[in-house]
């Protein structure tokens, strides 16, 4: 990995990129619910620090002049922004973002899923970045919302903002939650679910949306990809 990102730092100072204005906004909402044991969110947020750092993806979310930020959600009234906006300029913004998602505390343990209630939390985030052409939400869970609002109630304001919601389901011990994501709580065109067969398939599954995500054009409909290879 570090020969490839050392061939595109090259080719990038060979090939100077225009300057341009932020193409994605992205916020990645993680679930920190009682159903996520201390391992499991270890590998969450290591699984993501590393994606973030793969070759492919850091040259894309540079390209794309990219805002990230870090949401971690659980049960009603406990949904948190971690990390504000971070501006993807360079290599070296996205290793900095890479090693605070990895050493981020965790803010809860005990609680139940309150999926709406993180979206809307992500939904506020936007009204800062107004400049930006694309605005995803990537929310990842292992379960179904048991608590607060509805994911569909939010629809309404998703739609109104310009908001994509994706989504990893971590089937872990939800056999159905792929289907229950496609069906409740992705949103817009072109949205998909991806899906990890449990959380040791994180690391690979949120590479791979990742991938999809920061190439992905708002065009088209929305797909359900229980796999993608």
């Amino acid at each position: 990995m570090q020969i490839f990102r050392l061939l595109v730092f090259m080719l990038v100072v060979q090939v100077p990129i225009p300057a341009r204005a932020c193409d994605l906004a992205l916020v990645l909402a993680v679930d920190v619910s009682g159903s996520v044991d201390v391992e499991e969110y270890r590998t969450q947020m290591e699984g993501l620090a590393a994606a973030l750092q793969d070759g492919v993806v850091a040259e894309a979310l540079v390209r794309a002049q990219a805002r990230v930020a870090l949401i971690q959600w659980s049960g009603s009234g406990r949904q948190e922004l971690t990390l504000s906006w971070r501006h993807a300029s360079d290599f070296q913004a996205l290793d900095q973002l890479a090693a605070d998602i990895a050493a981020a505390p965790r803010p809860w343990r005990n609680y139940a899923t309150g999926i709406g209630e993180a979206l809307q939390l992500a939904i506020e985030q936007f009204q800062t970045v107004p400049g930006c052409r694309r605005r995803v939400i990537d929310v990842s869970g292992d379960g179904p919302s048991n608590e607060g609002v509805e994911p569909t109630a939010i629809r309404g304001a998703l739609s109104a903002a310009g908001i994509t919601v994706n989504a990893l389901a971590i089937e872990e011990s939800e056999p159905d939650l792929t289907a229950y994501f496609f069906e409740q709580v992705i949103h817009g065109a072109g949205a998909f679910v991806q899906t990890a067969v449990g959380f040791e398939d994180y690391p690979q599954a949120i590479r791979k949306k990742l991938l999809r995500e920061v190439a992905q054009q708002n065009a088209g409909l929305s797909s359900f990809h229980p796999a993608i290879p």
